[in-house]
């Protein structure tokens, strides 16, 4: 979801105005990768990183969730949209923890799309967490392979990305689902993120098609969208 700010910076607009676009075009994009039969969409919303950004902005990000999450939870449970968290919600505010955990519960039977949001997620500091879960469980350190690692991470029940997509001409992982892009396709696109719409969404699919996915062995056919 990179591109906010230049989005915002581009219209001679204030910061929080292109993070607020950001918000309002979550469910545009989440319906056209339902359209497309895509199962899963995980969006990385707020980094670990993201918390040395100024105070000023952090408040800003944090008040725009809150309003999206009471916009556009009911929008998003009539869409049959099921939302998953990753990440931590240990350290915002407990009425903004409360609305999330709502918003998952209330779409947890759901069946159509389910919608990740990765908030206060950071690849690394997952593996810490998940190693430091597994030492407790008291788990045989010879007996601790992949398999293991991957039942306590925040992903166990989510598949792995097929697709990674990068807005606004960014070309590197930030920390985003590391362990889990092994063997992840890239598409890296200029389109600022509030401008990703319908159109944008079929052409990283076209160009994920064309590519030829052998994990390291033989190649695998990718069906058609």
């Amino acid at each position: 979801m990179d591109g906010n700010g230049r989005w915002a910076k581009h219209k001679g607009q204030h910061r929080a105005k292109g993070h607020e676009a950001g918000a309002e075009n979550i469910r545009e994009v989440a319906q056209a990768f339902r359209e497309k039969g895509v199962d899963y969409l995980t969006l990385y919303a707020f980094s670990t990183e993201n918390w040395h950004r100024p105070r000023q902005e952090i408040t800003s990000l944090l008040s725009i969730l809150s309003a999206a999450v009471d916009k556009q939870a009911e929008a998003l449970h009539r869409d049959d949209v099921r939302l998953l968290h990753i990440g931590r919600l240990d350290r915002i505010s407990r009425i903004l923890r409360r609305k999330i955990e709502n918003i998952i519960k209330m779409t947890e039977r759901n069946n159509g799309l389910t919608l990740v949001l990765a908030f206060d997620y950071g690849g690394r500091s997952e593996i810490i967490e998940a190693i430091r879960k597994i030492v407790n469980d008291g788990q045989d350190a010879e007996n601790i392979d992949e398999t293991t690692l991957e039942k306590f991470l925040y992903t166990s029940q989510i598949p792995e990305p097929d697709l990674i997509i990068r807005t606004a001409g960014e070309m590197r992982l930030s920390n985003f689902l590391i362990w889990q892009s092994a063997y992840s396709e890239y598409y890296a696109t200029e389109t600022l993120w509030p401008d990703f719409n319908k159109n944008e969404v079929q052409k990283a699919l076209n160009e994920y098609k064309q590519r030829h996915r052998s994990f390291g062995k033989i190649e695998h056919d990718i069906s058609d969208f």
